[in-house]
Order: C-alpha cells, then sequence, then structure tokens
C-alpha cells in the first residue's frame, strides 16, 4: 500500500574516469582556499581597534547615584528577585546617623554582589528597579583567570562620584525600542 501517489526516480550513473580521479573537486577545493586567501580579513586586533557596539548592547553593570552623590539602592530586593540566572545577592541594613549624605533612604543595601558568571544580562534586574539604581553600561566585562574574581561587589559596581557612567545610549534606544 502506498501513502503517497508521488514516484521517486533513482538515477544510478557511472562516474567519469576523470570523476573517478577526484582531480576537479580537489582543484575547486583549492581555488576556494586560495581564494579565501585574498579577502580582507574579519579579525580584528581588540586593543588597537574595537568593534561598534549596537546602542542596546547590555554589558557590565553599574550601580547609580543621584545628582548629591549618594546611592540609589534601597535594598528593597526586586532586582535578586526578578533575576532568572539567581546571580544578585544582597543584605540590607538600616542608615545611620550622620549617613544622610551616603544613602537616599533609611534602608540600603550593606553588600550588594553580582556574580558576572551566572549573568545572562538579560536586563530584567533594571527593569525591575523602581529606583533606577541599577544598570547595565556598554563596557565589557574585564577577563580574569580565576572566578572568584567576577563576583563583584559594590566597590566594583557602584559609579565614582567623580566620574559618572553614561547610560544615555542605553536608554533612548531602549525607549524607542519599547
Amino acid at each position: 500500500m502506498q501513502l503517497t501517489n508521488r514516484s521517486i526516480v533513482v538515477v544510478n550513473k557511472q562516474m567519469t574516469w576523470m570523476e573517478k580521479l577526484y582531480l576537479p573537486a580537489i582543484v575547486m577545493g583549492l581555488a576556494i582556499t586560495i581564494k579565501h586567501l585574498f579577502r580582507k580579513k574579519a579579525t580584528l586586533k581588540y586593543p588597537e581597534q574595537t568593534r561598534a557596539f549596537a546602542p542596546v548592547y547590555r554589558g557590565m553593570h553599574v550601580l547609580k547615584r543621584d545628582e548629591q552623590g549618594r546611592e540609589n539602592c534601597t535594598a528593597c530586593g526586586l532586582c535578586a528577585v526578578s533575576c532568572p540566572a539567581e546571580a544578585i545577592t544582597m543584605i540590607a541594613a538600616e542608615r545611620k546617623k550622620g549617613e544622610e549624605n551616603l544613602y537616599r533612604e533609611e534602608k540600603y543595601a550593606a553588600t550588594y554582589e553580582i556574580n558576572m558568571l551566572r549573568c545572562i544580562y538579560c536586563g530584567l534586574c533594571e527593569e525591575a528597579c523602581p529606583k533606577d539604581a541599577i544598570y547595565l553600561t556598554d563596557r565589557l566585562v574585564p577577563s580574569e583567570y580565576s572566578r572568584g574574581k567576577f563576583i563583584f561587589g559594590k566597590d566594583i559596581l557602584v559609579e565614582p562620584i567623580d566620574k559618572r557612567v553614561d547610560i544615555s545610549k542605553r536608554k533612548k534606544a531602549y525607549q524607542i525600542k519599547s
């Protein structure tokens, strides 16, 4: 019993003497290889040359400060809850008297760590943050030889007071996309 009414025609064509030598196939393969030798190279010499990234590229995280230099993070934990890779951990603490110029709210993140080996750079942490405290920048994560150096704490993540991190390119590109 046939399932379809189509029939397949099989041709058992004999190879010629030249085809049996495989010489034409070898010459064609060499011609392709030689043609690739004279093409422009696709690789870049990395430290000297860098490839342009898309404006929506998500790279290294940064914990933002407000205009007065205080940390925006209030340790609400929404970024840690929304992270599908469970890469963010934090411990909350109460602000003490005299620390009003360091932290915006009464509660702050005493320790804030991101395991960059687990992070999948999805951007859900910055979407979940109600205080605009965490952003993914266009900077590359530096390479290291040991795994322990990929757990970034507040010493690496919080932006310096004197050197603000520009996140406007990603913000504009994201707003256009949405």
